[in-house]
């Protein structure tokens, strides 16, 4: 006896993977929008972290040798010792930071000390995502 023929063909009709699809818009509208704003607030968070991982460090530094590295020596100091003056004189055996972090949008942070209007011993920033100064946004630069 032949198989019988199915009434109805299989698979999916047009109007069926156009709702599917519309479904599918919908939730990555709702989505998208979230996860892009959870990045923003991780990025902020990173920085804050290593702004106050490198203070630690920059106040272990000046415990230990009555002065911050000056702006030419820069944040390498905290990992290396300066070789230039003036060169600390009781630095820590293998430094004060293992590996200097960098800001999320894999940029160098920026030392300088004084800081530029002389208010604070010393400045750190990002110049933001798109690594010059000034911009808006995730391009504005952030200072601690």
């Amino acid at each position: 006896m032949p198989a019988r023929k199915p009434q109805f063909p299989e698979g999916f009709t047009l109007l069926e993977l156009l709702v599917v699809l519309v479904v599918l818009g919908l939730l990555a509208g709702i989505a998208v929008p979230v996860y892009l704003g959870r990045v923003d607030t991780a990025r902020q968070q990173k920085i804050t972290a290593d702004f106050a991982t490198i203070a630690t460090a920059l106040s272990l530094y000046k415990l230990d040798n009555r002065m911050l590295p000056s702006t030419a020596q820069g944040l390498q100091a905290l990992t290396h010792k300066p070789v230039q003056a003036p060169v600390p004189q009781l630095y820590k055996n293998g430094g004060y930071l293992r590996d200097l972090p960098r800001d999320p949008w894999d940029h160098d942070y920026l030392y300088l000390a004084p800081s530029a209007d002389g208010s604070k011993e010393y400045s750190l920033w990002s110049l933001g995502a798109d690594g010059v100064r000034g911009g808006e946004g995730q391009d504005a630069d952030i200072e601690f």
